[in-house]
């Protein structure tokens, strides 16, 4: 089963993932953890690029495109088919988010990673407004970086709300971190088969 959180910057996917592959361990299921970007190549890449801003649009969203091919091929697939539980901090419904905030078509992004990249079994969409996440931001990343800009986070969060297929489901991720950990495992634990 594949899992995949997503939402604007400073929603706490990244601890909600932790919480939920714990979770999950603790009741018998293999869980394989990740993110995109990936810690592979081009993820590094990606990463060097968010900080840096030395990559263009287009030459980023390629590089999204690779890393997501590298992930799906080497972590992805092999954990789906080995029958694990397989938690993403991001996927390419982020992508669609923060590419298109930039000025390209979401739907084509979609359509291109659709081609490739199996889609999830299940969306966790975290939402926070943005002046709540631009605070958590600041707290944590002092003055952040380009993506995390209010305009591209509202841009973002447009994107986000658009996703209406019913394997999407929407948290309050202005809850406590274990307020809304047992909300999303209430959840997953509905969506899992027995371990």
């Amino acid at each position: 089963m594949l899992i995949v959180f997503e939402g604007i910057d400073g929603t706490g996917k990244s601890t909600q993932v932790a919480l939920l592959a714990e979770a999950l361990q603790e009741r018998g299921y293999e869980v394989v953890s990740s993110r995109e970007p990936s810690d592979g190549p081009f993820g590094k890449k990606l990463r060097d690029s968010m900080v840096t801003g030395r990559l263009g649009p287009e030459e980023e969203l390629a590089l999204f495109h690779e890393d997501r091919r590298d992930h799906v091929e080497h972590v992805i697939l092999p954990a789906l088919e080995a029958g694990k539980v397989v938690l993403l901090d991001r996927y390419y419904f982020s992508t669609m988010a923060y590419q298109g905030a930039r000025g390209f078509d979401p739907q084509e992004i979609r359509r291109q990673n659709e081609d490739f990249a199996p889609v999830p079994d299940a969306v966790l969409l975290l939402e926070l407004p943005v002046e709540a996440a631009l605070q958590r931001i600041g707290i944590r990343d002092g003055e952040g970086n380009a993506f995390e800009k209010s305009e591209t986070l509202s841009a973002c969060a447009r994107i986000f709300s658009d996703l209406q297929e019913d394997w999407v489901h929407r948290f309050d991720a202005s809850q406590s971190p274990s307020e809304l950990h047992q909300s999303v495992l209430q959840a997953v634990l509905t969506l899992l088969p027995d371990s």
